[in-house]
């Protein structure tokens, strides 16, 4: 009898959705990989993404070019920086890890 039960899935909230959808962005995975490894169905999956980035879009549309100067080179050359208007200074050097940075943006962007 338990095997014909069907699984009763407990509904992500709004929030637990978004989350799923950043944790997705920022591990560089594919949607399959991502699905394979969190258990999520990639339509499901697919969802809430597309939910999530046109909140982020709508929300971001506020958004506003800046200008930016570019300093004298200093160093050894191979280092790349951007300084926030915050003043906080996200710097990478030659052989930096894309990954590692792409999820470091994806988290400042949430905050």
């Amino acid at each position: 009898m338990e095997d014909q039960q069907q699984q009763v899935r407990a509904r992500r909230t709004r929030e637990e959705a978004d989350r799923v959808a950043t944790e997705y962005e920022a591990s560089g995975l594919t949607r399959q990989e991502f699905s394979n490894r969190s258990g999520v169905p990639m339509k499901t999956l697919a969802r809430y993404v597309a939910r999530y980035r046109k909140k982020k879009a709508d929300k971001n549309s506020g958004q506003r070019w800046v200008a930016v100067e570019v300093a004298e080179p200093c160093g050894r050359g191979d280092e790349l920086s951007v300084v926030l208007s915050n003043g906080c200074r996200i710097a990478v050097s030659h052989g930096f890890h894309a990954d590692t940075l792409r999820r470091l943006v994806a988290v400042l962007e949430r905050a």
